[in-house]
């Protein structure tokens, strides 16, 4: 390679005309790689073009500086740098540095070379200069036009081109001029410049998404998703021997599971007419059809691998006809009549069994560990009656198909699990079944459905043991483990996801002490529950994987995928941040501190708040989570009020028939409370966001308080009767939210409590957002609610996202919709309207 050369004082250029710009002074330079010319047979091509010079412009070569050698150069007082023309063949050079507005803003970065180049900027082509002038005399610069988002971060790169024939020498300057209106905000320049969390890294990336280990503890299944871009991604994964770490399979097929008892791998293939059942053997390296032409779909193994269950479904009627007669609320629903049954399939005879047939639909959740019998669960409408089904828990004898119900149409109980001696049931269920015997609400007179419960029933007495009834978490069964006889959980546990360990013998709990917070991919060795694995996250990670010895106690890393792009991140320092509200309640939050963050600044404030029950987690996947607002310059403060999971029964049951009361009391004692404990917070410029039940809160929150400066609702419900009756599972919902109540039995509960009869008391400016094509709160929750405001002439803007449902999932679109949000608090928490206006110009009606 040749040696990057710089030149300090050049002459010529002081005669240069001296502009209101910021010159780059550094870069970050690869060393120049050769291109040669090709190899020309004619003198044109089958176009009849020459070939020139500019041609080699068009050469691809790798922007990234990632793992390739580079330099440090700074420019000369001028602003420019010089590097080695080429002598014999051509030369590329790389130049990058990166740039990031503090507010959003235009300007243009002025390009000055002899030379040939090109202009990235992210990786995209934005510029080329095809020609090459004599002398730096002759060179106009190059003007490049770009439109900056706030704290949004920049690669620009130059791909400069020295060829043999150049007379002059190959420099280069760079010149950042903003445009006139945005001459008061500021901004950075530098190659070093260390990146912002951005709402891309939310969605993008390398990270662990499962492990799963062999019974027998000693083979550990990895598997990966590694998304680049929208076009560009793969999962993937890896087959490791635990003890040495050796891999084994870099490339395991993606569908492989363990059998439950052998340590070997199986997947399906397409077969001859229906599929092949493939195994892999770990310790022979071997791979074989063991079952030819299986049945297509989901199954199940038998604990001896001597039969298959599989849960297929019939197909519900077909109306046809432009009129559709409507036979229960749920006949909305798309493939809401069809009813799955189970068929045992014998690899012996080839035979596919069907055990059951009904009008109800059944579903398999477990078998006996001798294989003998299945555990199942049904369930059945009861529309006059909340919470409007029945399920009940039976066990099917294979060699009689005689069923025996274990519990009888209870309108609490979920799914349930064989204990391993096959002599007790672990039932998950709200904190109401068993006739409310796991219930611990206080003086709350109905429990929160959506804080599972576990239970355990003898079979033989019928003895029912609500074992999590003083345990704050909500639990879901992982493993009732055949060796330890534990019984393994995931759970809400506050804004974290902790695994816990329930010992039978001493009925204590236990949190296994995790390297993460939020644990997303738990495993046990069946046969071994000396040896775990797991993938967690948190606030500053996503996707690690660990192995887990479990009696000493202690992880060992085993993969961290998105750790080299985390590093180069700016993170937002967070920690606990708790009150005590005026009922003597303690209501935890956590705080999130802008990047760079300085004590002596007033910063805006934005709070944020759960959707549904469920508390905000921690994490950097959702496109809500704290460090994107702090990324921006925000503090960030997330409570987690009462009504949420998690934080004991109590706690929850304040959900129940409240819609917000205490709840929006609660987030505007929190703030005011934030506020007083934090100078560095500007308490004329706060936000609220919230999505879902969280959108409804917002939408509530103005209702009550003049607090908010700005406010943010995606798919939020302003009136609770119409999102009751409209709504997918508006109806559903309500039976846990507004448990035995209905707008005609408690009419106050239904519009006292939703935005849009309080609609005149809202002054804070409002923007709403909603996809068109909601099912879960339907687009007309926020066109009330912005009908009503526009008719009062208060502030609110109206934003569809077209085609998306709850959740904005098409990415491009996520975009758009993420920076709506953000330029609206631009607006009115920054005093920067600029992005806001660019995004939706002015218009009349």
């Amino acid at each position: 390679m040749k040696k990057i050369l710089i030149l300090s004082g050049l002459s010529l250029l002081v005669a240069l005309a001296v502009r209101a710009q910021d010159k780059v002074t550094e870069y970050n330079v690869r060393p120049a790689v050769a291109v040669r010319t090709p190899l020309q047979g004619d003198s044109i091509n089958f176009t009849g073009e020459k070939f020139t010079a500019d041609a080699l412009l068009k050469t691809d070569i790798s922007l990234d500086f990632d793992g390739r050698p580079y330099e440090r150069i700074t420019a000369d007082t001028a602003g420019y740098v010089r590097v080695e023309k080429a002598d014999k063949d051509n030369l590329f050079y790389l130049f990058a540095t990166h740039l990031r507005a503090e507010r959003f803003m235009k300007g243009k970065l002025n390009i000055y070379s002899p030379a040939r180049f090109e202009v990235f900027v992210n990786g995209v082509s934005k510029q080329s200069k095809t020609t090459a002038e004599d002398s730096l005399s002759q060179v106009a610069p190059s003007v490049l036009s770009l439109r900056l988002e706030p704290e949004t971060d920049y690669e620009i790169v130059v791909k400069l081109l020295s060829t043999a024939a150049d007379k002059a020498v190959p420099v280069l300057k760079c010149e950042f001029e903003k445009d006139k209106e945005f001459a008061d905000v500021g901004y950075r320049l530098a190659p070093d410049l260390k990146r912002r969390f951005a709402l891309h890294n939310t969605a993008f990336g390398s990270r662990v998404r499962s492990v799963s280990l062999s019974p027998n503890g000693k083979y550990l299944l990895a598997c990966y998703a590694d998304n680049y871009s929208l076009k560009r991604s793969r999962t993937r994964c890896e087959l490791t021997e635990l003890k040495t770490g050796r891999v084994i399979l870099p490339a395991a097929d993606e569908k492989m599971r363990w059998m439950p008892r052998s340590n070997k791998l199986y997947y399906t293939v397409t077969g001859r007419q229906r599929n092949d059942l493939v195994v892999f053997d770990p310790a022979t390296m071997r791979e074989e059809v063991l079952l030819k032409d299986v049945p297509e779909g989901y199954f199940a193994w038998s604990p001896a691998e001597d039969y298959l269950i599989y849960s297929p479904d019939d197909k519900g009627e077909a109306v046809g006809g432009p009129l559709k007669r409507l036979l229960h609320p749920d006949d909305r629903i798309p493939d809401a009549r069809s009813r799955n049954y189970l068929v045992r399939y014998d690899p012996v005879t080839g035979l596919s069994e069907r055990l059951t047939y009904g009008s109800h639909a059944v579903y398999l959740n477990d078998i006996s560990s001798d294989g003998k019998k299945l555990l199942c669960s049904t369930s059945k409408s009861n529309i006059t009656q909340c919470p409007f089904s029945l399920t009940s828990i039976f066990e099917l004898d294979l060699a009689t198909l005689q069923a025996d119900t274990l519990v009888a149409w209870d309108p609490y109980v979920n799914r349930a699990a064989y204990s391993p001696n096959g002599g007790q049931l672990l039932v998950i269920g709200s904190p109401m079944a068993f006739d409310g015997i796991g219930k611990n609400c206080g003086e709350h007179p109905i429990a929160n459905d959506f804080d599972t419960q576990a239970f355990i029933v003898d079979k033989a007495t019928k003895k029912v043991n609500p074992i999590t009834r003083d345990f704050n978490p909500a639990v879901d069964f992982l493993q009732w483990n055949r060796v330890d006889g534990c019984i393994y959980f995931n759970t809400t546990d506050e804004d974290c996801r902790h695994i816990y360990r329930y010992v039978p013998k001493t009925e204590s709990f236990e949190m296994l002490p995790l390297q993460e917070d939020v644990i997303s991919s738990f495993d046990l060795a069946e046969y071994n529950p000396a040896v775990a694995a797991y993938v967690g996250g948190g606030n500053a990670s996503v996707g690690v994987a660990y192995t887990y010895d479990v009696k000493k106690k202690t992880s060992v890393l085993l993969a961290n995928p998105m750790k080299s792009v985390l590093d180069k991140i700016d993170m937002g320092t967070m920690k606990e941040w708790n009150f005590t509200a005026e009922d003597g309640t303690e209501i935890k939050g956590m705080i999130c501190l802008p990047p760079a963050f300085d004590p002596n600044r007033k910063y805006p404030l934005i709070v944020y708040y759960y959707g549904g029950t469920t508390p905000t987690t921690r994490g950097i996947t959702s496109p809500y989570c704290a460090q994107l607002f702090a990324s921006r310059d925000y503090v960030v403060y997330v409570i987690q009020p009462s009504g949420a999971i998690g934080y004991g029964q109590e706690f929850s049951a304040r959900h129940v028939n409240a819609w917000g009361e205490r709840t929006a009391d609660e987030i505007i004692e929190g703030t005011k409370k934030f506020c007083a404990a934090h100078p560095f917070v500007n308490d004329k410029r706060i936000g609220c966001i919230g999505a879902s039940y969280g959108g409804f809160m917002t939408m509530y929150l103005q209702t009550k308080t003049d607090l908010f400066a700005a406010a943010v609702s995606h798919a939020g419900i302003s009136n609770v009767t119409s999102y009751w009756g409209e709504g997918y599972w508006g109806y559903s919902y309500n039976s846990v939210a507004a448990a035995g109540s209905y707008p005609w039995n408690n009419p106050d509960l239904f519009t006292k409590h939703g935005a849009l009869f309080n609609a005149d008391k809202i002054k804070t400016p409002l923007l709403l957002l909603h996809g068109t094509v909601d099912t879960n709160v339907p687009i007309g929750e926020s066109i009330q609610l912005y009908n009503a405001l526009k008719i009062l002439g208060k502030p609110v803007e109206f934003i569809t996202v077209d085609g998306e449902n709850h959740f904005i999932s098409d990415y491009p679109k996520r975009e758009l919709w993420h920076n709506s949000i953000m330029a609206w608090f631009a607006r009115w928490l920054q005093d920067s309207p600029a992005w806001w206006n660019d995004l939706y110009p002015e218009r009349h009606w």
